[in-house]
């Protein structure tokens, strides 16, 4: 998860246990607006076989379900599920199994967003990101009819949807998604696997899973300049301890500001 830092670096802002693994979170956002309910990323799921599981070690009893029961909502609820990319651990609780064994959405009545240019990435994939493009997550998605593609044209595209513009990275994997909502006034981003977490703010901190890691240093080093200008609130999907935080300016580059555990705002 930190690339090419050394452990008795990392290790102090993320404690491995003794089997030299750290936990993460697969945490999702669910956005109200209206008549619009959008789900943004869908975590592992749980369909893969009990070989695949257990190398992820999954612990806890949090479920997509159990999530969105708490808020009063069910899966049918669901009218747009965004995907920031197509790695397992973000669009597999897409897709789920029906009684015959069958893939299928696991939310009828969504529309299902991607890109193009990442969809050709993940359905053609390099052999570094092959074992994280999983064709049971992502080809009944396309057969079920329920995909469109948010259009690119350039880093930020503006008013994807009411409220939102889409930033564009392509460190980690080709055209990844970032969602920059617009709530309350203020500038909420989720970070997907640009900033897994909060241990990640230092600027070469960058993932072995990048296919690009010094564009990903690029694109982070600016998106962390202007996320302290801009006093953005940053959305962290892999982080276990902190949901959201903020960053500023420190004498030698940006660092963490204040992070918290709830959506405290």
């Amino acid at each position: 998860m930190f690339g090419v830092v050394p452990k008795s670096i990392w290790s102090r802002s993320n404690v491995p246990d003794q089997n030299n693994l750290c936990s993460w979170a697969m945490r999702c956002l669910l956005i109200e607006d209206g008549k619009r309910l959008m789900l943004i990323d869908t975590g592992m799921g749980n369909k893969q076989d009990e070989k695949f599981l257990r190398h992820y070690y999954l612990h806890g009893d949090d479920t997509l379900d159990k999530s969105l029961a708490a808020h009063g909502f069910l899966r049918d609820d669901i009218t747009d599920v965004f995907l920031t990319h197509l790695h397992f651990d973000h669009c597999g609780g897409a897709i789920e199994r029906n009684g015959d064994g069958e893939f299928r959405p696991a939310f009828q009545n969504a529309t299902f967003w991607s890109n193009e240019r990442h969809w050709k990435w993940a359905t053609e994939p390099n052999s570094r990101e092959k074992a994280s493009f999983l064709k049971e997550n992502i080809l009944p998605i396309q057969e079920s009819g329920q995909l469109k593609f948010i259009e690119r044209k350039g880093d930020k595209v503006e008013g994807v949807f009411p409220g939102i513009d889409v930033l564009f990275m392509d460190g980690h994997t080709e055209s990844q998604m970032l969602p920059l909502i617009h709530y309350k006034g203020k500038k909420v981003v989720f970070m997907a696997d640009l900033l897994p977490s909060t241990g990640h703010i230092p600027l070469p901190f960058v993932m072995g899973y990048d296919t690009r890691p010094l564009l990903t240093m690029a694109e982070k080093d600016k998106f962390l300049q202007a996320a302290a200008d801009g006093h953005y609130h940053l959305f962290l999907e892999h982080d276990e301890a902190n949901v959201i935080c903020t960053l500023k300016h420190g004498e030698k580059r940006v660092e963490l500001d204040h992070s918290s555990p709830l959506l405290d705002f």
